[in-house]
């Protein structure tokens, strides 16, 4: 079992993301259980929802980012260290 908790993959993210030069903000939704906990800004924006490792989406939280997708939103799932640096990759490999 991991003692990898949420707040340490967010806070790899969150130093990861400032490294690059993006910036990134802690979202608060107002009546909107299971939308994403972050927005990514770095070429574009993405919406990012942290789990401690081996979690996924909650069901409300699938439906939520499934909606957002429908009208045309990026949203991402990341509950690993690797996962926030693959992704840091892709970011910076966006024209």
């Amino acid at each position: 079992m991991s003692n990898i908790c949420e707040r340490d993959i967010e806070g790899h993210l969150v130093r990861r993301v400032e490294a690059i030069g993006g910036e990134i903000r802690k979202v608060k939704w107002i009546e909107r259980a299971g939308a994403p906990d972050r927005l990514v800004m770095y070429k574009g924006a993405t919406f990012v929802e942290l789990k401690r490792p081996g979690k996924d989406l909650e069901p409300h939280q699938f439906r939520e980012h499934t909606r957002m997708r429908k009208h045309g939103l990026k949203t991402l799932t990341l509950n690993s260290f690797e996962g926030v640096d693959k992704f840091i990759g892709e970011l910076l490999a966006r024209p």
